[in-house]
């Protein structure tokens, strides 16, 4: 029986493949990227909408949210190029790469933990199989727990954070 919440991929009246709906493919930074990746500034909070006090969870792992602008340099679409990542973290990734012009934010980076969830994207007749990238972190993140370092603590109820782009 096939999943009726999930893409199926026919060919010829043959169904090929059958995915879950949500299902997160676990990737490699440079198959995916493979001229890098940019961070357009800071990584900020996940906050709910129209809930500016509550980050967002993942519903999978139950880990804090937190969102970063990123362009990709190989893509050759503009409207594909620049898009969000969610890290899904305890702490907030902060990138220990060295800014491309000091007091721009925008820095090359490595996701690790990287996963590819496709959907469909665009509008009307205009849509197109895109997706939804997730990582645990950056190489070299200098609030990474696993190298001892001191963490970033997570906003609590109350707190405001300061969040780097709205995201849906």
């Amino acid at each position: 029986m096939w999943p009726t919440s999930g893409y199926l991929i026919e060919k010829e009246g043959q169904i090929l493949m059958a995915i879950k709906k949500g299902y997160r493919f676990p990737v490699a930074h440079r198959e995916v990227f493979p001229k890098g990746l940019m961070l357009l500034g800071p990584i900020g909070p996940d906050m709910e909408f129209e809930r500016p006090n509550v980050q967002r969870t993942d519903p999978e792992t139950g880990l804090l949210q937190w969102r970063g602008s990123m362009t990709d340099p190989d893509e050759d679409k503009a409207k594909r190029a620049s898009f969000d990542v969610t890290f899904l973290a305890a702490v907030q990734p902060v990138p220990s790469t060295p800014e491309l012009v000091a007091g721009s934010g925008i820095r090359m980076i490595e996701l690790e933990g990287l996963t590819a969830e496709p959907r469909r994207m665009g509008q009307g007749e205009y849509t197109y199989v895109g997706y939804v990238y997730r990582a645990t972190g950056i190489a070299g993140d200098v609030n990474s727990t696993a190298a001892g370092q001191k963490s970033a603590p997570a906003p609590t109820a109350g707190q405001r954070a300061e969040s780097g782009k709205a995201g849906a």
